[in-house]
């Protein structure tokens, strides 16, 4: 079997830091590069910021839709920007957020976690609101190739209060559910488990319990949306292992200057301090 995914992370993130840096081709973003906003323009925006951006961080995270909105052509940069990233050493989580049945979740799987795939990437997100239990083709593959899996479980979104923090009969919140599904696969395993959790950093401390979960947590929301190391230290804790940070738009503005954004790229980084993710 593959090097479990969690270990090359919690690696990676000794070397070079939690970020967890974005790769959003946002259309206003192709305008302020002086783009235009089609496979061309894409394949410049996205190119640029992979080979700029990659060699400075442990983890890049391209957003699917924002290429998928180009269609075949887009699909085809994301497949060339996922490799540029991988071969100047940064782990591809790739934002996907899939999440269905049987055969479908299969196919999904198949697109993006086995080796050799034209898509394949380090891990993906995938969304668990059709049962947890629906991932797993997804779970199997990661373990057995080395992959990784980030869970959608308590979301920056407003609106995602509702449904996430609602409470079922064992008592827990569906976030909490969620997380605690996730740490029993992780359970024992080290120095980090594979299956980790998307947890927004604009969520009140205390929340969740994450104790438990041994795995991997992405914490959208630092940086454009509001969040700071401080805030991450609160909602963490100083020393949690896994927590990557996840910064796109407000590194992505300084391009399209190769320079600017790598220097962008590194105060951000360096912002973060010593957390002590993944030592």
């Amino acid at each position: 079997m593959s090097e479990r995914f969690g270990a090359r992370l919690a690696r990676a993130v000794a070397e070079k830091g939690p970020l967890c840096a974005g790769i959003d081709p946002h259309p206003g973003l192709l305008q302020a590069w002086g783009l235009p906003a089609d496979a061309g323009g894409l394949e410049k925006f996205a190119l640029t910021a992979a080979e700029t951006i990659a060699p400075e961080v442990a983890v890049i995270k391209p957003q699917s839709a924002f290429f998928e909105a180009y269609g075949p052509p887009g699909v085809a940069v994301l497949a060339k920007t996922m490799k540029v990233c991988r071969e100047a050493g940064a782990l591809v989580l790739l934002d996907v957020k899939r999440g269905d049945i049987g055969s479908t979740m299969a196919a999904y799987t198949a697109a993006f976690l086995p080796g050799g795939a034209e898509l394949e990437a380090d891990a993906i997100t995938v969304s668990p609101y059709l049962g947890f239990g629906s991932l797993a083709p997804a779970i199997d593959v990661a373990q057995t190739q080395g992959k990784g899996l980030i869970v959608l479980a308590r979301t920056s979104n407003p609106e995602a209060q509702g449904l996430q923090n609602a409470l079922l009969p064992n008592g827990k919140t569906v976030a909490q559910d969620i997380v605690d599904t996730a740490a029993a696969y992780n359970a024992g395993v080290g120095p980090l488990g594979d299956i980790g959790v998307v947890v927004g950093a604009t969520i009140a401390p205390g929340e969740l319990d994450l104790s438990q979960l041994n795995g991997p947590i992405l914490a959208p929301g630092f940086g454009a949306q509001g969040a700071t190391p401080a805030d991450l230290r609160a909602l963490f804790g100083p020393g949690l292992p896994g927590v990557l940070p996840a910064s796109s738009r407000d590194v992505l503005r300084h391009g399209p200057d190769p320079e600017a954004l790598r220097a962008a790229v590194r105060r951000t980084r360096d912002s973060l301090g010593p957390l002590e993710n993944g030592q």
